[in-house]
């Protein structure tokens, strides 16, 4: 069975994760959206928010599921059974950070990264701007799904801005 992982925060999913992901679901067996536990980082959604919310969003693909992982991703991959990993790139500066990770984890378990370009219309879009935008009452609509457009806005509506 070809199995990948697709790992990231996804605090919040956004339009382009989606769009990857299903990409890479059209490549492979199985793909694991991998959610990273960082206890030194405080998301605006727990892990179970972005769980349920990326479970919902990709609900349509039979082939991929959703897990969270704590620790090295090699270790979370070589759990999974998985060798490869599916990684967006937006810009050439994406580019130069993934390189150093992909290199280090070849070498740590012989894990592969492939490297998909982000569609053109998700080029510029992060969750961090997406969560920008939402906090100041901007429409987020074209950049995320209705579910997470709807939370989004509940967390971070009008009586939350500082």
């Amino acid at each position: 069975m070809r199995r990948a992982v697709c790992p990231g925060s996804f605090d919040p999913v956004t339009n382009g994760h989606l769009d990857i992901i299903g990409r890479a679901s059209r490549l492979f067996d199985e793909v694991i959206v991998g959610v990273l536990v960082n206890q030194a980082k405080s998301g605006l959604f727990t892990v179970e928010e972005r769980i349920d919310m990326l479970r919902e969003v990709t609900s349509s693909y039979e082939n991929v599921r959703v897990e969270s992982f704590r620790g090295l991703l090699v270790d979370f991959c070589r759990a999974q059974e998985a060798s490869v990993l599916i990684k967006g790139l937006r810009a050439v500066s994406d580019f130069d950070y993934e390189l150093q990770m992909a290199q280090m984890n070849i070498g740590l378990a012989g894990v592969e990264t492939l490297f998909m370009p982000t569609n053109p219309l998700y080029s510029f879009l992060s969750s961090s701007l997406v969560k920008d935008v939402a906090k100041w009452g901007g429409d987020i609509s074209a950049h995320v799904p209705d579910v997470v457009r709807h939370e989004l806005v509940a967390r971070l509506g009008p009586e939350h801005r500082a």
